[in-house]
């Protein structure tokens, strides 16, 4: 006879109790221990299918194994092959998570219906109606033809998801969304842990075995990372993060993980009514709508992945109504805002303790590498001292404690950048070992400390 017992598993890190907790000792996450019953039999625990898949697994030498690459399916939208590295990897799975409403389904559906021009691809919703999704896809097509091999199903079982795969034979698998789907098998609802730990294994396994590439879909908690436990991240070849400003149409997706690939590189789309537009050139958009001259303003060059990006970062002071005064990032890392405005004070002697001071990112970008400390401490001295930065000036260097600039890596490629859209004069660290020579077409100064390069890099007898 099968025996049942409860068990108490986080939806947040996995961790199993034999007993209800209020707060979760692995990840300290207050009432996310959820009960399910499990069903123990000599049958399942012997897993018999399990084990005669590993007596097919038959140990290979190293050189007896094919080292030629695998061809990659193109993407149509250039952007969405580069975060991809280069294309689609059949037999891979790719696992894509952003907040509501952000374009998730809509990037796929898009991609989906440009490449059933050439492939069959399965579209499996268990979010929206066949007509839902028939109606977004008019919309997106325009006046374009429908194409034929683009199928459409609305189910949640992934048995009969399985069998639907198998009747319709695809080259290309979108799963919208892992949380909606559910093994019979299992006891706990849909959305659970264990639901999606054994679903994106059961779609691994459909990928490595038969070629098909998977597209999964995966809802975001309130702290922004993917609902679920981390191993479903490990599960999947790729994690692409679709992130944006709701109330802007610009959206960025992000490449957190990809085996077949480079890490942290970046899409940038456009949201319309027809879709998402690819931005070929983010760096004049995110500079297009920028006053020349004005106050508090600074270019920052900044790596995304491989590619260099030029921001405009605000910097604005104003004197407190308060006795602490406030310090807002926007787009920043806050503790990075308190280093560099504790340096501008102690080292460079910027007064900033009776002043509120914010920083922001223009378009919505998040920036987390130092590269961009020069061009923020230049933009709230700029402020404070109410006069512009050269126009046509950019600013790249980490500024450290000692109110010192370090070298930041890549910088003959932001430099290029930098030239090409451009800008005559580059303030960037003095650089101490030899290394690849300055591009040509911009003027570079270098700078030894904090207080070098903002004289360098501010406008006017008061920039000293």
């Amino acid at each position: 006879m099968a025996k049942t017992y409860s068990q108490y598993v986080c939806q947040q890190c996995g961790r199993i109790s034999a007993r209800p907790m209020g707060r979760c000792p692995g990840c300290g996450e207050w009432d996310s221990m959820v009960e399910e019953v499990v069903e123990k039999s000599p049958a399942t625990s012997a897993r018999p299918g399990r084990q005669g898949a590993l007596a097919r697994s038959t140990p290979r030498r190293l050189p007896e194994i094919s080292g030629d690459a695998e061809e990659r399916i193109p993407v149509p939208l250039e952007e969405f092959s580069r975060v991809l590295g280069g294309g689609i990897v059949p037999g891979s799975v790719v696992l894509i998570g952003g907040d509501p409403g952000i374009g998730k389904s809509t990037l796929l559906l898009q991609t989906t219906l440009a490449m059933a021009r050439q492939y069959t691809v399965l579209y499996i919703s268990g979010e929206e109606s066949e007509k839902q999704i028939k109606m977004r896809a008019l919309r997106l097509l325009g006046e374009q033809a429908m194409p034929d091999d683009l199928f459409l199903v609305t189910e949640t079982n992934l048995d009969v998801i399985l069998q639907q795969v198998e009747e319709v034979k695809p080259q290309l698998v979108v799963v919208d969304s892992i949380q909606t789907a559910y093994l019979p098998a299992l006891t706990s609802s849909a959305g659970s842990v264990s639901q999606v730990r054994e679903t994106a294994s059961r779609l691994r396994e459909l990928a490595k075995t038969s070629g098909i590439t998977v597209f999964i879909i995966g809802h975001v908690t309130k702290e922004g990372t993917i609902a679920g436990p981390r191993v479903l991240e490990h599960i999947v070849d790729a994690v692409l993060y679709l992130e944006g400003d709701r109330f802007q149409s610009y959206r960025l997706l992000r490449t957190v993980k990809n085996r077949y690939g480079a890490t942290s590189e970046v899409g940038v789309f456009e949201m319309r009514d027809n879709g998402l537009i690819e931005v070929t050139n983010p760096s004049e958009v995110f500079l297009a709508e920028r006053m020349v001259n004005a106050p508090g303003s600074a270019i920052a060059v900044t790596m995304e992945g491989t590619r260099p990006l030029l921001v405009e970062i605000q910097g604005l002071t104003s004197p407190t109504s308060f006795g602490n005064p406030r310090r807002t990032p926007n787009g920043i890392d806050f503790n990075r805002l308190l280093l560099i405005t504790a340096v501008l004070t102690r080292r460079v002697g910027v007064r900033l303790a009776e002043q509120d001071v914010f920083v922001n990112v223009i378009g919505g970008l998040k920036i987390s590498e130092p590269a961009a400390d020069l061009a923020v401490a230049a933009a709230i001295a700029s402020s404070v001292k109410d006069i512009p930065v050269r126009a046509d000036a950019v600013l790249i260097g980490e500024v450290g404690l000692s109110g010192e600039l370090r070298m930041v890596g890549q910088m003959p490629a932001r430099l290029r950048e930098a030239a090409k859209l451009g800008f005559k004069r580059a303030v960037v660290p003095r650089r101490l070992r030899k290394g690849e020579p300055w591009p040509k077409g911009i003027e570079i100064v270098e700078a030894r400390s904090l207080r070098e390069a903002l004289s360098a890099a501010l406008v006017g007898p008061k920039a000293s």
